[in-house]
């Protein structure tokens, strides 16, 4: 398994920042050939489950994910949201982490560690850094946009 980060200061607040990065279905805008379905109801929190399906046609996987902890940022405590991967090709888990600045803005940690079923341990720096390139780019894109 490939564990990469990924970290952004942003002038956003913590709490906007957060409600960026933890909208699901806008992760589908910034992941190319990437569709994402939110599978359970509102509210959001732990136990909310979404697959992101990625791939053309019939040539495509789905990665499962399921919401284990969620603790929104809250006046100066940092916020954490941590995804465990459930599906079959995609596995591993994801953390998500909004830290309020001093200056008002905020600072984003994305934390990962990430396997592809099959593919040899070999290939873990290369899984590592394409991740934290799509990952760093799909941040920086979701932040960037309202």
């Amino acid at each position: 398994m490939a564990l990469f980060h990924v970290r952004r200061d942003t002038t956003l607040d913590a709490d906007e920042a957060w409600r960026r990065l933890t909208a699901w279905e806008r992760h589908a805008d910034v992941v190319p050939l990437t569709r994402v379905r939110v599978v359970t109801l509102p509210p959001r929190g732990a136990g909310t489950v979404f697959v992101a399906r990625t791939g053309v046609g019939p040539v495509a996987f789905d990665d499962r994910m399921e919401v284990v902890v969620w603790r929104p940022p809250h006046d100066r405590t940092p916020g954490l949201c941590r995804l465990v991967k459930r599906g079959r090709p995609v596995v591993g888990w994801a953390e998500i982490e909004v830290r309020p600045a001093v200056d008002g803005g905020s600072q984003v940690l994305w934390r990962e560690e990430l396997g592809v079923r099959g593919v040899p341990r070999v290939f873990d720096p290369v899984l590592g850094r394409a991740g934290r390139w799509m990952f760093g780019r799909a941040v920086d894109q979701l932040l960037s946009r309202p």
